[in-house]
């Protein structure tokens, strides 16, 4: 377009500025497209085109004006007119409702009408205004002092130069006249994050961390051209004006943000009372994982604007709102133990063992190392602190070693020292082009054939028609992969087998359904977990009372319980820690395989039985059963709590010295049956 006059141009930039402002209004602030990007990009080339010509028509306020060229030495120190203070935290129900009788103890008559909103994971900054023109952008900094990033800032294509007019709204016309503060959060999307994190991997240079240090590393660039490269939003939640009565509350200032053109997170809700809060709250951590920008929580405050000034400030903090943090996706803790889990397809999977540290709402101890590879590429050793996140939500995972931390004299892992110290009656091989060590001699299938044998053995499941030469020959026929899988048999698949007829094939299945709900004690024995033998199964469940518990059970814990060594508890820890272990037990469970638990009962409920010598009415096997079955504990040792030494034929003196120093009744075989029959 040609245009012959000074004045037309005048008036052609000033359009082309309204439309380009406007397009920026719908897109970023709106979230919806007045026009393609290729056309928005269309206008501003034909506006740049004009302002060369006539450079001076050219404004502060022009969407040309973005990039602001030369470099910065340092960014200048900028005290706030009004502290950027931060504020305190709640992590709970309770948290909330004791902040909130705080404020009514100060302010009785304080309103419970709230405003909601995202807690933004990003860079704090203010943006300053003058007759609704952008002079300043400012960092947080301590709160008192920040840094002027106003050059940087200007680069952030969602940030206005120009706050937006509108005679329709003459209840915001205030804004474009003084002085005017916005305050909000410098965050970069996690799409965007995404996508550079793939062109560097691509490129071969290092990957960023997280896009909140990667947005306030960006910020604090002294080459704008350098900020300018990079996807950054600015999402606004507070508005300042010198006359506290132009926001008179925190929704209406909100209002004004989306009028104005800053973009909000747009998760923001009026609420009334601690049931809407904690509503909010709930919601809030259900879709936070679908948002464009990572969050760490809510922020709360009173809608009243008078009111929250007047509720003034407790420490460093405003006693008029709170932030709720939800639990924490990351932390760091200490690694106490580093021990190899020996899965069902015989390979051997490093487990760190640290302090129990709370991620994503549950408490965790103990993550898979994956294999020695791993191991190296991290560096982790004993002694060190990790920070451990949850991959996906469910599984812990050792993110990197905070090697400043790290102890003196402290080793490197050799893997393979370690697999001789922790199996020193095993060999192991680490087959070529695999990243995995697996037991020698030992392959998947014979490992699997071992371990459903003993899954449905008397002491375990007690499956009496899953014989080993019918888990041969499931196992052969490729119909199980796992111990699950024998609950996903049906009989047509059995026929196919040589073993099996009609009769048979539907009685096996019959059976094995017949144990969906095992005793819980029984279940856990039968996992085949290495130290637990049937007694060391019915001690965990009686402490722990159920599976998921047990799971979850820190080393610590395990030691506490009589006959539970630092072997058994760390065997017992690795093996819950194993990705495999934990993926059977939820396949058990959506098979609806739930072990029962019950309470120790009966007449010998609280006794506890060691037998020496052999018995002439029984095994010991049999013995050891009778006893559990009537709520007696089986020991394998006399100790200070074993309430009879039963002796039987050929009896040695080791365990009769023992009773005899602790004071533990001895007694014959005719007195246990009296015991048992009464």
């Amino acid at each position: 377009m040609t245009l012959s006059t000074r004045s037309e141009a005048k008036q052609r930039i000033a359009q082309l500025r309204e439309v380009i402002d406007d397009y920026r209004y719908h897109y970023h602030v709106l979230d919806e497209s007045t026009m393609s990007e290729a056309a928005a990009d269309s206008l501003k080339h034909e506006l740049s085109q004009l302002e060369a010509q006539y450079p001076d028509m050219v404004t502060s306020d022009s969407p040309t004006q973005r990039v602001a060229g030369v470099a910065l030495d340092k960014f200048t120190k900028v005290t706030h007119r009004t502290p950027m203070i931060s504020l305190a935290d709640a992590f709970s129900r309770d948290e909330v409702e004791a902040w909130i009788k705080r404020m009514e103890r100060v302010m009785p008559e304080v309103s419970h009408d709230y405003v909601c909103d995202i807690k933004m994971d990003g860079l704090a900054c203010a943006l300053i205004y003058e007759d609704g023109v952008l002079v300043q952008a400012v960092t947080r900094g301590d709160s008192r002092v920040g840094e002027d990033v106003t050059m940087n800032v200007r680069t952030i294509e969602n940030v206005p130069l120009k706050l937006r007019e509108n005679s329709d709204f003459s209840r915001f016309s205030h804004f474009s006249r003084g002085r005017t503060e916005i305050r909000g959060e410098i965050v970069m999307y996690k799409d965007d994050f995404a996508r550079l994190n793939t062109a560097r991997e691509k490129a071969g240079e290092p990957l960023f961390k997280n896009p909140r240090n990667l947005a306030a590393g960006t910020i604090r660039q002294l080459d704008p051209k350098l900020v300018a490269e990079r996807p950054l939003h600015f999402l606004g939640y507070d508005i300042l004006r010198d006359n506290p009565e132009d926001v008179p509350t925190i929704a209406f200032g909100y209002e004004a943000l989306a009028f104005l053109g800053i973009t909000t997170s747009r998760q923001t809700q009026v609420v009334h009372g601690i049931n809407e809060v904690m509503d909010y709250v709930s919601h809030l951590d259900e879709v936070r994982s679908s948002l464009r920008f990572n969050t760490d929580g809510a922020v709360v405050k009173v809608n009243d604007r008078a009111q929250f000034t007047l509720l003034g400030t407790v420490g460093k903090t405003p006693r008029a709102a709170i932030a709720f943090k939800f639990a924490a996706e990351e932390a760091t803790t200490i690694v106490k133990d580093i021990v190899i889990s020996i899965g069902r397809t015989g390979a051997a999977t490093p487990v760190a063992v640290f302090d129990p540290v709370s991620i994503a709402g549950t408490t965790v101890q103990h993550a898979s190392l994956h294999n020695a590879d791993e191991i190296a590429r991290l560096d982790v050793r004993r002694g060190d602190t990790v920070i451990i996140f949850k991959a996906g939500d469910i599984i812990p995972q050792v993110q990197a070693v905070i090697p400043e931390l790290r102890p003196k004299n402290s080793q490197p892992i050799n893997y393979e020292a370690e697999l001789a110290r922790q199996y020193p009656e095993l060999e192991f091989i680490r087959p070529e082009r695999e990243a995995v060590y697996r037991v020698k001699g030992l392959s998947g299938p014979l490992i699997l054939k071992r371990a459903l044998q003993h899954f449905a053995s008397r002491g375990a499941l007690d499956i009496d028609t899953l014989g080993s030469k019918n888990v041969e020959a499931l196992v052969d026929a490729g119909l199980v992969g796992d111990l699950a899988d024998i609950y996903l048999l049906k009989s047509s698949e059995l026929l196919q087998l040589e073993r099996f007829a009609e009769v048979s094939a539907r009685k096996l299945v019959a059976a094995i359904t017949a144990k969906k709900q095992p005793p819980l004690e029984r279940f856990v024995y039968g996992l085949g977990i290495r130290h637990v033998g049937i007694q060391t199964a019915i001690d965990l469940v009686q402490w722990f009372g159920s599976l998921a518990d047990l799971a979850q059970a820190t080393i610590d814990e395990l030691k506490s319980i009589d006959g539970v060594g630092e072997v058994v508890a760390e065997s017992v820890a690795a093996w819950f820690a194993d990705e495999d272990n934990i993926a059977l037990l939820d396949k058990f469970e959506q098979l609806e395989v739930r072990p029962q638990f019950e309470k120790k009962s009966g007449k010998l409920a609280g006794q506890n039985f060691v037998v020496t010598g052999t018995l002439e009415s029984m095994s010991r096997d049999e013995a050891a059963e009778r006893i559990r079955s009537l709520g007696g504990t089986f020991q394998s040792a006399v100790g200070k709590d074993t309430t009879y030494l039963v002796a039987g034929g050929k009896v040695g003196g080791s365990k009769l010295k023992k009773a005899e120093e602790y004071g533990t009744k001895i007694i014959r075989e005719e007195d246990l049956l009296q015991l048992i029959n009464r």
